[in-house]
């Protein structure tokens, strides 16, 4: 499967905010499709999702833009089942979702905790795309549903903290080396 996309410009690879960044904690508002700042903005979210190992995906809270925009691509995921390839969204909103499963969540705005987050493992994300505002309705399940829901949390102004049962469900971040890095040295 894949997703509608419309053409989008060079993306410039932005600075990720972190927590605790007041932009990431407001709702932010519905963003206008059309707007050149917007498309630009989806571009740039792309642009810097696709260099940041292990991600895959970025909301424009998580860039500093208070705003309704985000995109996920889990197609290289050892963990997805479901794949649309790369989604990009704006004014996103889940309008059917099953039950809930636990899982395992990190976040590029927390990057030293995880957490278990119940999230839905069937959704239904209904949204527009950049540039033509064009309604899109998409249904996903299992790594993508959760990908998804992340980031439409961040455009609600929610971390995946806000979301697990509590202190018992957060964990130090694994440090993964790229696999042709050279290991840090162990002696004193």
């Amino acid at each position: 499967m894949s997703f509608p996309l419309p053409t989008l410009p060079v993306g410039r690879v932005l600075e990720v905010v972190r927590a605790p960044d007041p932009v990431l904690s407001a709702p932010g508002p519905v963003v206008d499709p059309a707007d050149p700042q917007v498309i630009q903005l989806c571009a740039d979210l792309v642009a810097t999702m696709r260099v940041s190992p292990g991600c895959v995906g970025l909301a424009a809270p998580q860039v500093g833009v208070a705003g309704q925009a985000f995109c996920v691509d889990v197609s290289s995921h050892p963990k997805t089942r479901t794949s649309h390839g790369l989604i990009v969204l704006l004014n996103a909103e889940v309008v059917e979702a099953s039950r809930q499963d636990k899982g395992r969540e990190g976040c590029m705005s927390v990057p030293d905790l995880t957490g278990d987050v119940r999230r839905a493992s069937k959704i239904t994300v209904r949204g527009q795309l950049p540039g033509t505002g064009e309604p899109v309705v998409i249904s996903t399940d299992a790594f993508e549903a959760r990908a998804l829901q992340h980031e439409i949390d961040h455009c609600a102004g929610l971390l995946f903290l806000d979301r697990v049962s509590g202190a018992h469900a957060i964990y130090s971040r694994k440090v993964y080396l790229d696999p042709g890095a050279t290991p840090p040295s162990t002696s004193r």
